[in-house]
C-alpha cells in the first residue's frame, strides 16, 4: 500500500454560516505543516466564491487565510465551469489561485484514488 503524500481537499459549499471553508482552509493548514503536498480545489458555484479576492468584509476574513496557505505552499485550483457559471473572471481571483477544467478534476480523483492519497471533500 502507498503512503499517503498527498491530500485533496475539495471545497463546494461557501455559505457564510457554514464552517465548511474555515475547516478547508485549517485542514489545508494542517496537511501541509505535517509535510503533504496539499491541493485544495474549489468547485460548484459557491465553492468558486472562496477564490474571489476582497472577501475581506465580514468575518472571518478568508482572504489573508488563504494567502497564508498559499504562502506555506498549498496549491489552489478554481473550477473553470462553475466561475463561467457565476461570472467570476480570472482577474477577480486572489493572485496564485489559477483556474482548472472539469476533465482535470476528474483526472486528479482518479490519479488520487490510483495512488492511494488522501481526498476530502468538505
Amino acid at each position: 500500500m502507498a503512503k499517503v503524500e498527498k491530500v485533496l481537499l475539495l471545497l463546494k459549499n461557501m455559505v457564510y454560516e457554514s464552517t465548511s471553508p474555515q475547516e478547508t482552509l485549517k485542514f489545508a493548514k494542517y496537511y501541509r505543516n505535517k509535510g503533504f503536498k496539499v491541493l485544495v480545489i474549489l468547485w460548484g458555484p459557491m465553492g468558486v466564491l472562496l477564490a474571489k479576492k476582497d472577501k475581506n468584509r465580514g468575518s472571518p476574513k478568508y482572504d489573508s487565510t488563504i494567502q497564508e496557505c498559499i504562502d506555506m505552499g498549498v496549491e489552489f485550483k478554481c473550477c473553470q465551469l462553475a466561475s463561467d457559471m457565476i461570472g467570476l473572471k480570472k482577474e477577480e481571483l486572489i493572485p496564485g489561485i489559477e483556474f482548472i477544467c472539469s476533465k482535470e478534476v476528474v483526472e486528479l480523483f482518479l490519479r488520487y484514488t490510483e495512488e492511494n492519497q488522501l481526498i476530502i471533500t468538505f
